[in-house]
């Protein structure tokens, strides 16, 4: 049986957008026009309602068979625009590598964790709407930033990124939350970009090209070794 599990987080419109179909739907069963323009009315709707469905769309995902804890897992689907390395970033205040993710309007939009830890920091900030795609987005538009503090202490960061159509970042979390890897934590509405940030550049193994299509929640994007005297 075909089946879409739809997100919470975009309850409102894909509801809204439920009541709305159902009742032209019945609207036009009532009136019961000719058959072409009854289909003229109904295929349209469908179609949109299906889109909607779509867009927030929230498959099931699995943590690789073999995932340890120093697998960073992506946080979105959609594809790697650029893997950037910053002597000093500012959300670490230490050196740090970024991995990028662009999400076109087909991808799922739903943000996941991309390891185990304590949620330190959960901060939006408000700027302009870019498209994802330009080189401006990651550096002037609305943007949310999460910290998270893994057992071992290193911090590991993840920043939703509203871009030209997306108006929207959900991100329901609170400090001290405890971050599973692979679980979903928010979305961005209508496209968008996703950043995963580490720290320790010189341990980090990147595991993905640019170009390359990855999967929320199940993809590994980089390795960050744990630090077995801190850890657990």
């Amino acid at each position: 049986m075909f089946a879409i599990e739809l997100t919470g987080h975009g309850i409102r419109e894909w509801g809204t957008a439920t009541g709305i179909v159902a009742a032209a739907v019945g609207i036009t069963l009532f009136i019961d026009p000719p058959l072409v323009v009854k289909l003229s009315i109904l295929i349209p709707l469908g179609i949109l309602l299906l889109a909607v469905y779509a867009f927030f769309r929230s498959p099931s995902r699995s943590l690789p068979k073999d995932w340890t804890e120093d697998q960073m897992i992506s946080p979105a689907d959609g594809v790697i625009s650029s893997i950037e390395s910053h002597e000093r970033h500012p959300d670490l205040d230490a050196p740090g590598i970024v991995i990028r993710i662009f999400l076109s309007v087909l991808d799922v939009h739903v943000n996941r964790w991309p390891c185990h830890g304590e949620v330190t920091l959960n901060r939006h900030v408000p700027g302009k709407h870019h498209d994802a795609r330009s080189d401006r987005c990651h550096m002037e538009n609305e943007h949310n930033l999460v910290m998270l503090r893994r057992s071992d202490q290193k911090m590991v960061g993840v920043r939703q990124i509203a871009g030209l159509i997306a108006r929207r970042i959900v991100c329901p979390v609170s400090i001290a939350d405890q971050a599973e890897a692979g679980q979903i934590y928010g979305m961005i509405k209508f496209g968008s970009s996703t950043e995963l940030i580490l720290p320790d550049p010189e341990l980090v193994g990147v595991q993905v090209e640019v170009g390359q299509r990855v999967r929320g929640g199940e993809t590994v994007l980089a390795t960050l070794p744990m630090n077995e005297k801190t850890a657990g």
